[in-house]
């Protein structure tokens, strides 16, 4: 029996009908002893992310910002506290110049200010303005309905186990070290 309640992959892939079930049949067709298990899971997992996040960025471009601008504003306004640009790097799995790069221009639109540290010049301490906060006030649950919606049509049982499992995937990704 398998961990598919007894169906092996290549029996339930060839009977879902998604745009990964077809990559995985193409697969199979050209190599048919590769095990093609994992494009089952990570193919869907990236597919997923990538329509999410085609969906999920309209109200941020109404709003005039990129989902990276909103995920800076959004670990500002979820800490409650200032930030410099390294931790705030780190909060949202970014580049330290791409960072600086959405900084200046959140800054050139009034939504973040910068303060120099007294001690150091080189540190900037970083923090929302009022408008900043009431932006990703106003988006939040917008964006929280459109999530809501989403899921609506999977079994609130079946949304605890899938974030579960989602959840042990991402605890291991989070210990591995990539090069």
């Amino acid at each position: 029996m398998t961990a598919t309640g007894g169906r092996s992959t290549t029996a339930q892939s060839a009977t879902r009908n998604d745009t990964v079930a077809a990559v995985v049949r193409q697969w199979q067709s050209v190599h048919p002893g590769l095990d093609t298990a994992p494009m089952e899971i990570i193919g869907r997992i990236n597919r997923c992310a990538a329509l999410l996040q085609q969906a999920e960025d309209a109200p941020l471009r109404r709003a005039g910002l990129s989902r990276p601008e909103f995920d800076l504003l959004g670990a500002l306004r979820r800490t409650g506290h200032e930030l410099t640009p390294g931790e705030l790097a780190r909060e949202t799995f970014s580049s330290g110049a791409a960072v600086t790069k959405r900084l200046k221009a959140l800054a050139e639109r009034g939504l973040v200010e910068r303060r120099g540290d007294t001690r150091d010049r080189r540190v900037a301490h970083l923090r929302l303005t009022d408008t900043g906060r009431d932006l990703v006030d106003g988006l939040l649950p917008e964006q929280l309905a459109y999530e809501t919606e989403v899921l609506s049509g999977i079994d609130p049982e079946y949304q605890e186990e899938l974030a579960e499992l989602l959840a042990g995937l991402l605890g291991r990704l989070e210990l591995r070290k990539f090069s």
